[in-house]
């Protein structure tokens, strides 16, 4: 593996960490008040492993969109030009996940695996969102236990009990408070999208494509909400639920089905026959199997040496199932930690990313998450909510409706989370795996609901998150392409079957 894919890798992982109509006042509506952004001055890219043609430049951008002549940060931008300049149709956007994550190396990157068309049209852009990496960035100065998984994820106490979950994150939004700086207050999703629109002018282009994933799909219907005129194909992969009212808060309480509705082609894998990391004969064992030693870890922890936390508890195996139902890939690191646990024994420590990466990650999700929308405060209505996702929901005990670093936030939002609609031209495609544990199909279809007449969808018989060139197939891959190509879309919703490799009317 290359260096930049391992890079690549360890940033998703990190990113991973987190994932996660009301009118703007007039201040904040656009970014027209803004100073018009000076043509780019690209220059070659730091970094090791990079494709040579890749060039970087910065934006400049105000931090706070309702003094746009005030402060400014910068944002790291990139580009790969497109291949064939006289099939050039513009740029196309990498809109990453998180929040909390980046595609600044992604047209050195994921953006290869694109088809040859795609890539004689487009110049391929990625960037650093606010706060992040390159860009001008935050750290929330962190506690080493608190960038655990199992601390950034809000797992309750084995008895369920919240308590500990409401101290944790009255320490990290503490620190936040006393770390971040300003420009903690100004990062938010709406930001982000009035971020893009800064680029897309410095880039000089009239309109401009874009591929969001995960949190990206809601980057990319924010943008497409406030500048709809300025938008030219758009393309959401693994869309996130875009209720206005919950936003991130949602965004986690959907691990709940997304674990349900994953966890049963992993129990196909983990007792197929000939598997050399076999659990059970039957795949109706692996999911008590689970429970029973999840359960057990909680009473009789497994030191873990070089691990964070330095045990291997109910909670650490309960995170471990979550990030390895991504990506079936994953699903063998998960039955051998598994088998091992049984045993009572553990495999070498899990490698983490750089810890400046990880506080740089978090400081970026949490402000996200937390600037877009106020959350409970009350220890009352996350211990109701983790008592009622335990007794329905036993594979993620109680997590995904638990209190976040947001519950004890100091700031609260400049303006309301922006609502996504049907009005506006019709430019979108959404590409959705059935079975994807961190954007669940059922909050890609409240998406695909609040476009309307604005979208169509693309469902895929595929299991993982991110589906167009990684977890899908080769229908919703093919149905993709020909739409970043000629701009034809399918007439109605698809489903895409991964038996056939053909497709349907979803309807």
């Amino acid at each position: 593996m290359t260096k930049i894919k391992r890079n690549a890798a360890l940033l998703a992982a990190s990113a991973a960490v987190l994932s996660l109509a009301v009118p703007l006042t007039t201040a904040t509506a656009s970014t027209t008040d803004a100073p018009k952004p000076p043509p780019l001055d690209w220059t070659t890219c730091q970094g090791e492993g990079l494709d040579p043609r890749q060039e970087c430049a910065t934006v400049e951008v105000p931090m706070d969109y309702a003094a746009p002549h005030g402060k400014k940060i910068t944002l790291a931008v990139s580009r790969i030009p497109a291949e064939n300049p006289e099939a050039r149709r513009g740029a196309l956007l990498m809109i990453p996940g998180g929040p909390g994550g980046g595609s600044l190396n992604d047209p050195s990157g994921k953006e290869q695996k694109l088809p040859q068309e795609v890539r004689d049209a487009y110049d391929l852009i990625g960037f650093d969102p606010r706060g992040y990496g390159r860009s001008t960035p935050v750290t929330c100065g962190l506690e080493h236990g608190d960038l655990a998984l199992t601390k950034l994820r809000p797992w309750p106490a084995p008895d369920g009990s919240v308590t500990e979950n409401m101290a944790t994150a009255q320490r990290m939004a503490d620190a936040c408070a006393r770390n971040g700086g300003e420009l903690m207050r100004h990062i938010s999703t709406a930001n982000e999208a009035r971020d893009l629109d800064r680029i897309r002018a410095a880039l000089g282009e009239r309109k401009i494509s874009a591929w969001g994933v995960s949190y990206g799909t809601y980057v990319g219907a924010v943008y497409n909400q406030l500048f709809p005129h300025r938008t030219d194909r758009i393309v959401l992969d693994s869309n996130d639920d875009p209720d206005h009212t919950r936003v991130a808060r949602g965004w986690l309480a959907a691990y709940e089905t997304g674990a349900e509705d994953n966890f049963p082609e992993f129990a196909k894998w983990a007792s197929a026959p000939g598997n050399p990391d076999r659990l059970a004969e039957k795949a109706a064992e692996v999911r008590p199997l689970f429970l029973r030693l999840a359960a057990r870890l909680d009473r009789e922890p497994i030191p873990w040496p070089g691990a964070n936390p330095e045990e291997l508890n109910g909670n650490v195996l309960r995170q471990t199932m979550l990030d390895s139902l991504y990506d079936p890939d994953r699903y063998p690191a998960l039955a051998r930690l598994i088998l091992s646990a049984r045993k009572g024994t553990v495999p070498p420590a899990p490698q983490g990313p750089p810890e400046a990466v990880l506080q740089n990650v978090v400081a970026v999700g949490a402000a996200t998450m937390c600037n877009d929308v106020t959350w409970p405060e009350s220890p009352a209505v996350y211990q109701k909510g983790v008592a009622e996702s335990r007794a329905k929901y036993p594979l993620t005990a109680g997590m995904p409706r638990n209190a976040m670093v947001c519950a004890a936030w100091p700031y609260q939002p400049q303006e309301p989370a922006i609502r996504i609609t049907d009005r506006g031209p019709s430019t979108v495609l959404l590409v959705q795996n059935e079975r994807d544990v961190a954007t669940p199909l059922s909050g890609a279809l409240k998406l695909r609901a609040a476009l309307g007449r604005r979208a169509v969808m693309v469902t895929v018989d595929s299991t993982g998150h991110d589906a167009y060139l990684a977890n899908g197939n080769a229908c919703g891959d093919r149905t993709v392409s020909h739409f970043l190509t000629t701009g034809e879309r399918p007439a109605r919703d698809l489903y895409c079957d991964s038996g056939s490799g053909g497709a349907q009317d979803a309807g």
